[in-house]
């Protein structure tokens, strides 16, 4: 009898320690309202933002959804009234707005043809960017209208090696410096939680109760939406080789006719793909930046290129994913 008392007492304390255990959801901060910054604070709010890994999507100079998301959750994690007051120590983080980009002969090896087939491009070792244009905003986290806004004189399609661009002076995504291959364990981050909001479009880090960052995102869609429930990251890898199977990406069922697609920042994942403990699904780059938080995807969590390759750094494998 006290062998059975004993073994009830036990299950109880695991029962209430699982419980103990379970991840939840942070409670939503973001509904407030903006004022209308003029095109060149709202830039600089973005940069301040995005070099601070609250990520206000592409850098566009306009008082877009996912600035608000980022600039009111930056106040939360930091304690500060939630508002959408300019503080202008934010502004005197940025004191240039712009900077400028020297196109160098390098660059022009990172540009290609892509073709639109899928058996086409994995007969290729590389997907390149397929401009200069598509090379520069990527790098400046930025809208391709806006680098052409900014450099209103250029003619995108014939920029040669020496010409200097006008753009955001954000911390750049330097797409050379990626090389392929595993992203280690981090121990360090080895308690961290990643929340990802489906109704918001966001990509929560927490430390224990810290939020760490934000990252606007696409969440699967009505058809094939993100799977909802508490996973696992199983391993990630920095420049993806794809499988690309139609069936796995429309109906969630793995099929035999596929195609391997080469890595390279026109792979539909682009930089990175971050497996779950879910076949099929991860978190990872994109092809388009310009569809975050916009475009379906197919049941995974896709992120910017830029902002992909930053959130490698901030969690680690083991981590705990929980999709709402």
């Amino acid at each position: 009898m006290k062998l059975v008392l004993l073994i009830l007492a036990l299950s109880s304390i695991s029962i209430f320690a699982f419980a103990q255990e379970e991840t939840t959801p942070p409670p939503k901060v973001y509904p407030v309202a903006l004022p209308n910054y003029d095109e060149e604070t709202a830039t600089r709010l973005q940069i301040f933002l995005d070099n601070n890994y609250f990520a206000p999507g592409k850098i566009d100079g306009k008082m877009g959804e996912f600035f608000r998301k980022a600039l009111i959750s930056y106040k939360h994690a930091r304690a500060m009234p939630k508002t959408g007051a300019v503080d202008q120590w934010m502004l005197d983080q940025v004191p240039v707005t712009y900077t400028t980009y020297t196109v160098r002969e390098e660059d022009l090896k990172l540009v290609g043809k892509v073709p639109g087939s899928k058996a086409e491009q994995a007969k290729l070792k590389w997907l390149p960017y397929t401009s200069l244009l598509e090379f520069v905003a990527e790098r400046y986290h930025s809208a391709e209208s806006y680098i052409q806004k900014l450099n209103p004189e250029k003619n995108w399609e014939h920029l040669q090696p020496g010409e200097v661009l006008k753009v955001p002076n954000v911390l750049p995504f330097e797409v050379e410096k990626f090389a392929e291959g595993k992203v280690p364990e981090n121990p360090a981050f080895a308690n961290r939680k990643v929340f990802v909001d489906t109704g918001e479009h966001l990509l929560e880090v927490f430390d224990n109760d810290q939020l760490v960052c934000v990252f606007p995102i696409t969440p699967g869609s009505k058809t094939l939406p993100a799977p909802v429930g508490t996973w696992k990251i199983l391993g990630a890898t920095v420049w993806p080789w794809f499988r690309y199977d139609e069936g796995m990406l429309n109906y969630g069922v793995r099929t035999e006719n596929y195609y391997n697609l080469p890595p390279g920042p026109n792979n539909l994942v682009g930089v990175l793909w971050m497996g779950l403990n879910k076949p099929g699904i991860g978190i990872h780059g994109t092809n388009n930046p310009e569809t975050i938080g916009r475009a379906a995807s197919h049941g995974c969590i896709r992120l910017a290129n830029w902002d992909a390759a930053r959130v490698k750094d901030v969690v680690s494998v083991g981590n705990t994913v929980l999709i709402f």
